[in-house]
């Protein structure tokens, strides 16, 4: 919940398929939009053998997902960040330990992060290829944390997911203007600015 990168991937999603026909494209944006927070290599896996009937061998995923990863990093290295979570970080670093847990390739990641100066306010960077659920267990298991301690802060319902698997309290982030995919009473902010206020931080 860093950088404003949704519009990012859609169009990356859109580039990706647009040879195949405006029909296949709003599938796979609505797959991708069902499934967010999940490996883009599983996700064109699956977009291919679903709407396409291509059964794509590894090099073949290995060949997209670079062409994908070349239509995103670069933007979202210079993106906008998500309102208020730049001082978020400034404002506790030293006193919150914090951790990024994303479905992006976990070097691509560290390249952005770097990128964009804000390496040093994270404990640990994590990515694909695991899954979140197993990185916030070890998350838990090597950094002395027990749930309750913890908090995942997410957008979607594979976040939310991997909190409740794990225990660990969720607060998901829904921009004003979209629709909010987390089950009735479950704690929602629009952007990190309000995340520190329902927390009572700066």
């Amino acid at each position: 919940m860093i950088v404003e990168s949704v519009s990012i991937k859609i169009d990356a999603f859109r580039g990706l398929y647009a040879n195949h026909g405006e029909d296949v494209v709003s599938k796979v944006l609505a797959h991708h939009a069902e499934h967010g927070g999940i490996s883009r290599v599983v996700k064109i896996r699956d977009c291919h053998r679903i709407f396409l009937g291509i059964e794509l061998s590894e090099h073949a995923v290995d060949v997209l997902a670079g062409r994908y990863a070349k239509l995103v990093e670069d933007a979202v290295a210079v993106c906008e960040s998500v309102p208020g979570a730049e001082e978020l970080l400034q404002n506790n670093k030293g006193a919150r330990r914090f951790y990024v847990v994303s479905g992006t390739p976990e070097d691509e990641l560290r390249r952005i992060t770097d990128r964009r100066g804000i390496s040093g306010y994270f404990e640990a960077i994590y990515g694909s290829p695991r899954g979140k659920e197993e990185i916030v267990e070890d998350v838990l298991r090597h950094h002395g944390l027990t749930p309750p301690e913890a908090l995942f802060v997410g957008d979607t319902m594979t976040d939310y997911r991997a909190a409740m698997a794990t225990k660990v309290p969720f607060i998901g982030r829904v921009e004003a203007t979209s629709g909010n995919p987390f089950p009735e009473g479950v704690t929602i902010v629009s952007d990190m600015a309000g995340l520190a206020a329902h927390m009572g931080i700066r």
